[in-house]
């Protein structure tokens, strides 16, 4: 379900509310190598898939916990349209927990809440928490607070 935004009240009335929950993304070995090239962070438990057979839990690579934070916006990306935004700024993250391991061909969701929205000069800030989810696990891949300014048109 998408949320439509046209102005501050619209944000302040979902403020403590679940805002969606994504549909399920897999991860992929060639992501996950991508991700590794972007990044220059060649570790072996992401890329080295033969060693990881033999010395990771079942087998497998896991994908970079940057990796699982950095898809949080595309995941996350329709639960809320705004009718007239002029643009919108990831202002950063106030605390991030990589709690649970993403193996490579593991499918994750983002479930998000606002937790606070307040107007602050000509934008407005929202504070969400999003939690990543791993299939067929109880214990999250990541849980993140993060800070968004949106900035409406006049």
């Amino acid at each position: 379900m998408t949320h439509s935004i046209e102005k501050f009240e619209d944000l302040k009335a979902l403020e403590g509310e679940e805002i969606g929950i994504s549909k399920w993304y897999q991860v992929t070995q060639e992501q996950i190598n991508q991700f590794a090239e972007s990044t220059n962070d060649h570790q072996w438990i992401h890329t080295d898939v033969e060693r990881a057979k033999q010395e990771m839990p079942d087998g497998k690579t896991i994908a970079h916990g940057y990796l699982t934070l950095a898809m949080i916006p595309a995941m996350t990306a329709d639960f809320i349209a705004f009718s007239n935004l002029k643009n919108a700024i990831n202002y950063g993250v106030n605390k991030v927990r990589f709690m649970n391991m993403v193996q490579v061909e593991s499918k994750i969701r983002a479930r998000a809440t606002i937790k606070m929205t307040r107007k602050r000069s000509e934008a407005i800030q929202v504070i969400g928490q999003t939690t990543v989810e791993i299939e067929g696990q109880t214990k999250p891949a990541c849980i993140a607070e993060t800070v968004s300014f949106y900035y409406l048109k006049s």
